[in-house]
């Protein structure tokens, strides 16, 4: 289990969502017209967390493996992930195609680590680590803008 003691609060993300589901844990919208999902996690986090948002947004219609995502861990203090649990979520739970781009933001190292592992896992290209929700935004808005018109983009 990893844990960080710092009680300070991360920020709410704001704009027009289509769909919203929250829990005591995690609370995420699928943002249809931009192609983006946005996750905030809460203060403890564990592998069933992850896995049930996962699943959530398999289930949920508006949802597209290719969307864009933002990862908001500023709130995380506590990490209850092992090794194998890191596989697995990038292995088998990630609902997410490799292609997706995904920004995770962080206030703290062991926030960063948290994602950093994630990143590692996932090879390709498209995983970043940011400090604010705006930076995130900025880089996934300039990514979306240019997959939409590179020459290999399958709109």
């Amino acid at each position: 289990m990893w844990q960080e003691n710092n009680s300070a609060k991360g920020r709410s993300f704001a704009g027009v969502h289509q769909e919203q589901h929250s829990s005591q844990a995690v609370e995420y919208v699928v943002d249809v017209e931009s192609h983006l999902v946005r996750v905030k996690f809460g203060k403890k986090l564990a592998f069933g967390d992850i896995e049930r948002y996962a699943k959530l947004l398999q289930l949920n219609p508006q949802f597209r493996p290719s969307y864009a995502e933002i990862v908001d861990l500023t709130e995380v203090e506590e990490l209850d992930l092992d090794a194998e649990e890191f596989l697995k979520l990038a292995d088998k739970v990630d609902p997410f195609s490799p292609q997706a781009k995904r920004a995770f933001v962080v206030r703290t190292l062991f926030q960063g680590h948290a994602a950093g592992m994630h990143k590692v896992l996932r090879p390709q290209r498209n995983i970043e680590i940011f400090h604010t929700a705006e930076e995130a935004e900025c880089w996934i808005g300039a990514w979306s803008r240019w997959d939409r018109t590179s020459p290999h983009h399958r709109g």
